[in-house]
């Protein structure tokens, strides 16, 4: 794996006195050759990279980023799955966010799809969580307005952290008792006569709970109602060097936004021709 951007430079502050102009010049090129050598980047450099800013909150009162995967076409998943877009090197950095996040949100259907299980613990980042008072997993949010999940599925039977289920007004009760006996903790995001869920109010609520380092992995129809609510603060994308044509989605699926929100580049790596791209929204 290799630095792309940003590449840091040595600053004349770095060097001594009398260092040479031309010795500079030589120092600067070997910091960018360094930053930008092609080696394998252990967990907590990967973890440094990609760091939460502190404290975590965005205008939403928590700090939500999205981890998605896109072909070089715009497919966000093939034959259904993301899988076949990702890489080792891929799966690794989706390990460092969940190992980053008080919280991993992700949307009913992505769960069923994806087969969804708890997140575990894991040693290399069990001192970085406990510094900051995290739990020594993330809790997983599952978003599902009507509740239509199998809640016989580790998912639920079997986490480290109470799997969270963030659903709206018009939810059944039968099934808000049988998410209940099964573990999980019910949190209403959403009052309205619809019965669907607010995104803002996902964050919002989440936040409530001590979850304000959060982490959305989709699908694509949950990040796109996170975007149009304006809760969107990072977004991690993956290009794959791969092409699928098709119809599949793109990593975002809804209504098309009255206008364009703008992010900024943060940082580019690079793993056998996977991109793994870094972009922070500006707040206007």
């Amino acid at each position: 794996m290799r630095r792309l951007f940003p590449v840091p430079a040595r600053t004349s502050a770095d060097s001594p006195a009398e260092t040479t102009a031309g010795e500079r010049e030589a120092e600067d090129h070997a910091a960018g050759e360094r930053a930008a050598e092609d080696r394998e980047w252990g967990l907590d450099e990967l973890a440094d990279a990609y760091a939460y800013p502190e404290p975590p909150h965005g205008p939403s009162g928590a700090f939500l980023r999205a981890n998605m995967v896109s072909s070089l076409d715009g497919a966000a998943h093939h034959d259904g799955r993301s899988k076949p877009l990702s890489s080792d090197a891929d799966m690794r950095i989706f390990g460092v966010l969940r190992g980053l996040a008080d919280a991993v949100v992700v949307g009913a259907g992505t769960v069923r799809l994806e087969g969804y299980r708890p997140a575990r613990a894991r040693e290399a980042f069990a001192e970085r969580r406990a510094a900051l008072g995290q739990a020594p997993a993330p809790a997983i949010a599952v978003v599902s307005a009507s509740l239509d999940l199998d809640f016989s599925m580790p998912l639920f039977t079997e986490p480290l952290v109470p799997t969270v289920v963030i659903t709206g007004a018009a939810a059944a009760a039968e099934r808000i008792e049988r998410a209940r006996a099964a573990g999980a903790e019910v949190v209403f995001a959403g009052a309205g006569p619809s019965g669907r869920v607010d995104a803002a109010a996902v964050v919002t609520a989440l936040a409530e709970l001590g979850h304000t380092r959060l982490l959305t992995e989709g699908g694509p129809t949950l990040l796109a109602q996170f975007a149009a609510a304006g809760v969107l603060d990072e977004l991690c994308l993956a290009v794959a060097p791969l092409v699928t044509a098709g119809d599949a989605k793109r990593i975002m699926d809804g209504a098309e936004l009255g206008e364009p929100e703008q992010f900024t580049l943060d940082s580019v790596l690079e793993e056998a021709g996977f991109l793994f791209t870094r972009y922070r929204r500006i707040y206007q």
